[in-house]
């Protein structure tokens, strides 16, 4: 066994923790510093909350170890108005002995990877409260007086608990101007956005002819042995062929196995904890709100079964491989699908505001969120992109 030892790999790099990195993954042989937190994930999800130390683990077991803060950073409320911003100032609590896992050791097992950096972390809060006040689901104005502000710092400290499992500190308005250019921000996206945007969803538009060209091999994501020999010798279609080019030629990237296989590892993880969550609510008492909430929570259901029984990205069938232009197609709903469970934790953080929480005022927010995921989960799970039959028809003017 000595010999075995010698040859182990070097402890993780966790000197930033406290400071530029929040959490990092540990192994058998590292340590964790004195003033930290480990946290062991067995093979099933169950997490449970150790002393700082040398970390002893049982087999299939995943440990993390995090500061608990606190931290501080720089959020851009508005893309628009970059100069403006939110200084956030955030810890990690305690265990909660009332829950059975608590939100952020969920958020560590689900999105976290080898670690968790405070760059990374502030551009997901970022995200997150950016989509809040585009939604209208937070509300900043100009010239904010004293009753707008704590409404709003109320519904950002519901958001980032709800949705990343940290508490809010402080938070103050900053001025960015000095050290933030509104100009390379705007080269930078101009830059980075593709020349022409495709819809993710079919669309009764005719797209222009695009010549037959055969697709390069290194646009062709990495397939098992399997399927690499079943490509040598079968000769894709030409509709295949047209689809992929259509794609290459717009930019479209090519499909990212290591992002789908991510997104679909959020949902299987989260979707069950939303609809417990959603479950616990405190309701206003009427039978009509009783069988939408019941409503809802079997729609949840149906949407996790969905995803345990997900196919893989590249496969259409067992003895068919799948084109990348159509891994790419499955990756994009994928993305979308993880959009509208960001969408749900922030729905979920502004029913738990009040109690009992105004669910008949939710109610399209609710139908419109489940509705997203069944189709993009639903597309996710086709082969082909479906198109519906009755809007792709062409639309006549009754004659009078």
């Amino acid at each position: 066994m000595g010999l075995f030892k010698r040859f182990r790999k070097p402890a993780a790099e966790i000197s930033g923790l406290g400071r530029s990195l929040i959490a990092a993954r540990l192994d058998e042989a590292d340590s964790a510093p004195a003033d930290s937190t480990v946290v062991v994930f067995n093979p099933a999800g169950h997490a449970r909350r150790a002393e700082a130390g040398r970390v002893v683990r049982n087999e299939g077991d995943t440990v993390y170890c995090f500061h608990p803060g606190p931290y501080q950073v720089d959020l851009t409320p508005f893309a628009a108005a970059p100069e403006i911003g939110l200084r956030l100032r955030f810890l990690i609590d305690a265990a909660n002995p009332r829950v059975a896992q608590q939100r952020f050791d969920l958020f560590l097992f689900s999105e976290a990877e080898a670690e968790l950096s405070l760059s990374g972390f502030c551009a997901a809060v970022q995200g997150a409260l950016q989509g809040e006040l585009a939604r209208g689901a937070l509300d900043l104005p100009p010239c904010t007086s004293l009753d707008e502000w704590n409404e709003f710092r109320a519904g950002l400290n519901q958001l980032l608990y709800t949705r990343f499992g940290v508490t809010v500190d402080d938070c103050v308005p900053v001025d960015l101007g000095d050290t933030i250019d509104f100009a390379d921000i705007l080269r930078a996206r101009a830059a980075a956005s593709p020349a022409i945007a495709l819809p993710v969803a079919a669309s009764p538009v005719v797209a222009p002819p695009v010549p037959q060209v055969a697709v390069p091999p290194a646009a062709v994501t990495p397939m098992s042995a399997a399927a690499e020999s079943f490509t040598a010798v079968a000769e894709p279609s030409a509709a295949a062929i047209s689809h992929a080019s259509l794609y290459a030629a717009t930019g479209q990237a090519v499909a990212d196995v290591a992002a789908d296989a991510k997104a679909l590892r959020r949902l299987f993880l989260e979707l069950p904890v939303l609809s417990g969550a959603l479950r616990l609510l405190v309701l206003p008492d009427g039978v009509e709100i009783f069988k939408s909430h019941q409503a809802v929570l079997r729609r949840l259901s149906l949407l996790a079964l969905e995803v345990n029984t997900m196919p893989s990205l590249a496969w259409a069938a067992p003895d068919q491989p799948l084109e990348s232009a159509q891994q790419s197609r499955r990756c994009a709903h994928s993305a979308a699908a993880i959009s509208a469970l960001d969408e749900g934790w922030a729905l979920l953080s502004r029913l738990q505001l009040e109690s009992p929480a105004p669910w008949a005022g939710h109610e399209d927010d609710t139908d419109r969120i489940c509705a997203n995921l069944e189709y993009h989960l639903s597309q996710r799970r086709a082969a082909r992109a479906q198109v519906d039959t009755e809007d792709s028809q062409e639309r006549k003017e009754p004659k009078l």
